[in-house]
């Protein structure tokens, strides 16, 4: 049959190659050679200290296989629920444990090797502590060998456990030195800060949790991700979406550009009458070079004793660049009611309020229903 001469039609060359292109979300080529080193140096590090605490013993391997997996996990995927502090320690112990004692029960080398590993899961989802290298640490058990003859009870200790622990010490270690977030501690869900039972503005519109809960149910299936991090993921993409559709509004065009500010050596009264002067919450430290140092507002010098230096916070900054619309979050959380503009060298440039993104976006409103109706 004779191909189609649409170009259109044509099977994309990706399409001829999807089973080899990597389905992680996120992993780019510095992550993954980041991965890589983070491995070479876990799994160097682990096995010359256990080496060293474990001594020459032919019957004790100062490394065990499943340790090669755990760092696939630790190091290339360190937000993942599996990769966990807890999951590794855990849930290549206590399926060590499972395969060990297994293996004494039932003497049938096929059906022990499978009861080992599915006890390992339940064992590991009862506790927790999900991990995929437990399962092969519960079946490196039942199988046994020289160590788990000569260890007997012990094996799951040692090497295992003394294996995880290090592994997770150098992960731990790694992870903060790279800047990356290990232990995964998936962002907190947004709370009313003014202490009323109404729910925070970000949670009033959009999507809820048990939206959620619903669409995880209606799918039936099982993702490698923290059910927070996916409600923080959608709240970035609804985010980006209409970044996208309004990216040319920065905030240059629309920040308030004579902003109310005082230096730091002025006295607290003087800043006080500007705020209420001028009716505004935030009132920008500036240097004499016009350099940022910090903010006040009224409850920082609500002290009799306050001092400008002393009751300084960090205000929510931003670039002119950037678009006016990426501020939204910082200005729906109840907490900051502007947003200081600044240059690379840190010289206030401007001021978006609530009421300047509010207007830019009633605007943007309007022209989008015109444009829709005409």
């Amino acid at each position: 049959m004779a191909e189609t001469s649409d170009p259109s039609l044509a099977k994309p060359r990706g399409a001829r190659l999807r089973f080899f292109v990597p389905i992680l979300a996120g992993a780019n080529l510095r992550e993954r050679l980041i991965a890589c080193l983070g491995a070479l140096i876990g799994v160097g590090l682990t096995g010359l200290v256990c080496g060293l605490t474990l001594g020459d013993d032919p019957h004790l391997p100062f490394l065990v296989a499943p340790i090669g997996a755990s760092a696939v996990l630790l190091f290339a995927v360190p937000s993942s629920p599996l990769a966990q502090p807890w999951s590794i320690i855990g849930g290549n112990t206590l399926s060590a444990f499972a395969g060990f004692f297994v293996g004494q029960i039932i003497h049938e080398p096929m059906i022990a090797a499978g009861a080992g590993v599915a006890i390992a899961i339940a064992v590991m989802s009862l506790t927790r502590c999900l991990h995929p290298p437990g399962g092969a640490a519960a079946l490196t058990a039942v199988l046994g060998g020289p160590a788990v003859a000569k260890w007997g009870v012990f094996f799951p200790l040692a090497p295992v456990a003394l294996n995880s622990c290090i592994l997770v010490a150098l992960g731990i270690l790694f992870h903060r030195l790279s800047r990356r977030n290990y232990p995964h501690v998936p962002a907190a869900a947004p709370v009313n800060v003014h202490g009323t039972a109404d729910p925070p503005p970000s949670a009033r519109v959009g999507f809820r949790k048990e939206d959620i809960d619903a669409a995880l149910a209606k799918l039936g299936e099982v993702f490698d991700i923290d059910r927070r991090d996916i409600e923080r993921l959608l709240q970035e993409v609804e985010l980006q979406a209409i970044i996208r559709a309004h990216g040319n509004l920065s905030c240059a065009d629309i920040m308030s550009r004579d902003v109310v500010a005082i230096r730091p050596y002025a006295l607290r009264e003087q800043a006080m009458s500007l705020l209420l002067q001028h009716n505004i919450r935030v009132l920008p430290v500036t240097d004499d070079g016009g350099r940022l140092l910090g903010a006040v507002g009224l409850r920082e010098l609500a002290r009799v004793d306050a001092r400008i230096p002393d009751a300084l916070y960090k205000p929510a900054t931003a670039s002119p660049s950037a678009p006016a619309l990426s501020l939204l979050p910082l200005l729906v959380d109840g907490r900051a009611h502007a947003v200081l503009i600044t240059d690379a060298g840190n010289r206030l440039l401007g001021l978006v309020s609530q009421n300047d993104l509010m207007s830019a976006m009633g605007r943007l409103l309007l022209r989008s229903a015109q444009s829709e109706n005409g």
